[in-house]
C-alpha cells in the first residue's frame, strides 16, 4: 500500500511538474524585472497582448484569454513570456512583489483593462458610419461589404501615431494588388489642419477627418493609435494597439 502511495505522489509531482514546464521558463526573471519601473518599462514595450497567445494563471493552468486580461486589469499581476518559437505567444502571471514601485501595478491595470476592452470588442459588428474623406469619397458599412477593411485611428499630436506612418504606408504597398482590402484613417482633427500636416508626412491610408466625437463616443477610444481589421461581413476580427501588431493579424486575415 506504501509503495502505491508513494508511486501516487511521485506521479502527481511529475504531473505538475510537467504542467509548469511544458511551456518553458520565463524569458526574463519576473522579479528582476520589478526592480525599477525603468527595468519594467524596457520589457513592457516587447508585451503582445492583442496578439493570440496561450494564457497561464500563476499556477501554470491554462486560462482563458478573456480571464487573463480581465486579471491583468483588476489584480495584482504582471505578464511575462515564456521562452518558445520566434512566433509562438505564451503568457503567465506573476504576481507583484510587495515593494514593486506602485507605477508598475497602476501601468499593468491600465494595459489590462485596454486589452480587455479591445478583445471584447472582437467579434462584433464595427458601429454603423458614413464618412468622407479628404478626397470626398463616401465610405459606408454598406459600399464596404465585401472587403477587409484596415482602420487606423490617430491624430497629429500623437507621437506614437506619426511615427508609424513609414511601417503603414509600406504595409498599403505591400498589399496594393488586393483590391479587396481598404486602407483608411480615422482623425480627430480638421480638413485644413490634416491637409498642411500630410503635405509633410504622407499617409497612404484615405483620411477621414473630424472623427474626434465618433472615437469617443462610438468606439469609446482612449488610446491612439488604435487599429482594427475587419472581416469582409463588417464584424471587428482584431482590434490593435501597433502596427507590430497589426502587420501579423493582416497577414492572417488576408489568408482567410
Amino acid at each position: 500500500m506504501k509503495k502505491i502511495f508513494a508511486l501516487l505522489i511521485t506521479f502527481l509531482s511529475f504531473t505538475t511538474s510537467f504542467s509548469q514546464n511544458k511551456f518553458g521558463n520565463p524569458e526574463v526573471d519576473p522579479v528582476q524585472i520589478q526592480k525599477t519601473y525603468e527595468q519594467w518599462s524596457v520589457y513592457n514595450k516587447g508585451i503582445m497582448l492583442s496578439r493570440d497567445f496561450t494564457a497561464l494563471d500563476a499556477e501554470s493552468k491554462e486560462i482563458s484569454k478573456e480571464v487573463f486580461l480581465d486579471q491583468l486589469a483588476n489584480g495584482n499581476f504582471i505578464p511575462v513570456r515564456l521562452k518558445s518559437e520566434a512566433n509562438v505567444y505564451v503568457y503567465k502571471l506573476f504576481k507583484i512583489q510587495p515593494k514593486t514601485d506602485t507605477s508598475i501595478k497602476a501601468t499593468i491595470n491600465q494595459i489590462g483593462f485596454d486589452a480587455f476592452k479591445n478583445y471584447k470588442m472582437e467579434g462584433t459588428a464595427f458601429p454603423q458610419f458614413s464618412f468622407k474623406d479628404l478626397d470626398g469619397n463616401l465610405v459606408t458599412n454598406e459600399s464596404m461589404k465585401g472587403k477587409i477593411i484596415v482602420i487606423k485611428c490617430w491624430y497629429i499630436h500623437c507621437t506614437p501615431c506619426i511615427r508609424e506612418f513609414p511601417q503603414v504606408n509600406k504595409l498599403v504597398e505591400e498589399y496594393k494588388d488586393r483590391k479587396d482590402i481598404v486602407f483608411m484613417s480615422l482623425a480627430e482633427d480638421s480638413a485644413e489642419q490634416l491637409k498642411t500636416f500630410l503635405a509633410r508626412k504622407p499617409l497612404s491610408y484615405s483620411v477621414i477627418p473630424d472623427m474626434k466625437e465618433y472615437m469617443n463616443n462610438a468606439l469609446q477610444l482612449n488610446s491612439f493609435p488604435t487599429h482594427f481589421i475587419l472581416n469582409k461581413e463588417g464584424m471587428i476580427t482584431k482590434v490593435l494597439p501597433n502596427f507590430e501588431s497589426l502587420e501579423v493579424a493582416l497577414s492572417k486575415e488576408s489568408k482567410l
